[in-house]
């Protein structure tokens, strides 16, 4: 199977250089031939709000960033505790979407209580019905994608994205949410099923040391996908390559040696280039990415 163009569609997480003002990684992002990136509301730096971080940038002045560095903003990264659905919870919906409609952006990402409660049967399905329906409106009205990501730590409330697409059919919202593949949780969660049709967003990141097993994985376990990856990266991509899928690869590395390399551009146009090449081995293909690498040479 040829996917053209499809393989080479990498995105880049702020949260893989979190020490970048908005700009820079703007500037980055395009130096990599990358046109798509995610902005987020959790970078912070000594205990305050990163300087790249949403709530140091206007929406105004987010988009304008992006225009000028010729990138789109797929996505705000996050809404989180989503499906514990409160006033509070509602009332920063809607400020996280009013600044991705404002900032230019398409998507905010979803993501679940993870910290233990909400895992009863019944509860979280409920829990979850509950958070979509509430969310529906506030996305639709905005004209936004609601990106959910069901994580595969042992105590998150959604782990499943089985469950979490069972949830978005039943209360008919098809055409506002979507799935956030992470191949990190894909792995984690142990799960087997793919959804290409119903995905959104595909996370890569890579785990390397050898002596953890999927239970001991943190996030502060993610870096780069390279040869040593443990979560089988390049064959879920093709995978969902091979059912559609044909979005953008949003490389979102949590891992403390990835934030302090001193040329991560180096370091990611390698990574894009490992992904490239090891996918087309398994369809056969010779074309890669490796001219991004070598421009970082």
């Amino acid at each position: 199977m040829t996917y053209g163009t499809a393989l080479r569609r990498f995105a880049l997480n702020h949260m893989t250089v979190p020490g970048l003002g908005m700009p820079e990684l703007f500037g980055l992002a395009s130096t990599l031939g990358i046109k798509e990136v995610e902005i987020r509301n959790d970078l912070s730096e000594e205990g305050r709000p990163g300087k790249g971080d949403i709530r140091t940038v206007s929406a105004g002045q987010a988009r304008r960033l992006a225009e000028d560095a010729g990138v789109t903003i797929i996505s705000i990264n996050a809404l989180q505790r989503f499906n514990e659905w409160t006033p509070a919870r509602a009332a920063e919906a809607v400020e996280l979407a009013d600044y991705a409609q404002a900032s230019g952006a398409r998507a905010l990402v979803l993501v679940p209580v993870n910290d233990g409660t909400g895992q009863a049967d019944g509860e979280r399905q409920r829990n979850l019905r509950e958070a979509l329906k509430a969310l529906k409106p506030i996305l639709a009205e905005r004209g936004l994608v609601g990106l959910v990501e069901p994580l595969g730590f042992e105590i998150c409330s959604l782990r499943s994205k089985r469950e979490a697409s069972e949830a978005m059919a039943e209360i008919g919202g098809g055409d506002v949410f979507r799935l956030v593949h992470d191949t990190f949780h894909h792995a984690l969660a142990g799960e087997d099923t793919f959804f290409p049709g119903l995905t959104g967003l595909v996370h890569i990141s890579g785990v390397a040391d050898p002596a953890r097993s999927h239970a001991q994985m943190l996030d502060a376990h993610r870096g780069l996908v390279d040869e040593k990856d443990r979560l089988g990266n390049a064959d879920q991509i093709r995978i969902l390559l091979d059912g559609g899928y044909r979005g953008p690869l949003s490389f979102e590395a949590f891992a403390r040696e990835v934030h302090d390399l001193q040329a991560p551009g180096q370091e990611i146009a390698a990574s894009m280039a490992f992904i490239g090449a090891a996918v087309d081995r398994m369809t056969g293909r010779t074309q890669g990415c490796d001219g991004v690498a070598r421009a970082f040479q």
